[in-house]
């Protein structure tokens, strides 16, 4: 259980330390648990892995972004790496049509699911709520926004990207971004920018099916597109 990170983490610092090719696979990696209530829903446990020097962290969306994290993961040989997997199923998503290839990943982020021409707004997304990101393009799409779907699996290796690449997925001109990721919000700043915003979750869980819980918790097509049409 990704919350009992909080135990393991000694071990996980250890490695970072000492350029071990370790492989921690965690599950349960969000609200997105239920029941079990807050005290196994990791809140604070993605900023506080992704804050260790030398480990890559990966929250892959499907099972194919899952297959290349594990071929990131088993390619490294210079620090411990981490998949971090949810407890939900998550529907496989369709990279020989509208996504393109999982293998993007290894850049730690990549356009998904892009638009015609200059986007008008981004919304970026990790693990379980990169299928809430497709379905809000598509509702915006449906209204004649322009927008993009980022998948960012892993912070760690887009930032260790070219200029060149990450102007490619995030260009500077778009300050409408949108960041959704079932975890605090500690971090993403970076990623949207001062005119972007976050939708998160900066405090604990509760006990409830897991999709009662993201429906409280903003967690819905219909807030996304709202925080899209704010940011435009």
């Amino acid at each position: 259980f990704f919350c009992f990170l909080d135990y393991m983490k000694p071990a996980v610092r250890i490695a970072a330390l000492n350029n071990l090719p370790t492989i921690s696979i965690f599950t349960h990696d969000s609200i997105g648990l239920g029941e079990d209530g807050p005290t196994h829903q990791p809140v604070e446990h993605l900023a506080s892995l992704r804050c260790i020097p030398n480990v890559v962290t990966l929250r892959p969306c499907d099972g194919a972004e899952t297959a290349e994290s594990w071929k990131i993961a088993l390619g490294r040989n210079d620090g411990p790496s981490a998949l971090v997997l949810s407890r939900q199923g998550l529907p496989e998503l369709d990279r020989s049509g509208p996504c393109t290839s999982a293998a993007g990943a290894r850049h730690g982020a990549y356009v998904l699911k892009d638009c015609e021409g200059t986007p008008d707004a981004i919304i970026i997304a990790s693990g379980s709520e990169v299928t809430l990101a497709l379905q809000a393009q598509e509702t915006l799409s449906s209204e004649g926004k322009k927008i993009r779907v980022v998948s960012m699996p892993s912070w760690e290796l887009f930032r260790a990207e070219s200029a060149e690449y990450k102007e490619s997925v995030l260009p500077k001109a778009v300050k409408a971004r949108l960041a959704v990721e079932a975890g605090a919000t500690f971090g993403w700043e970076r990623w949207v920018g001062d005119e972007g915003d976050i939708v998160g979750v900066d405090r604990f869980g509760t006990s409830a099916p897991a999709a009662k819980i993201f429906e409280a918790y903003g967690f819905t097509v219909d807030n996304v597109v709202s925080k899209v049409k704010a940011l435009l």
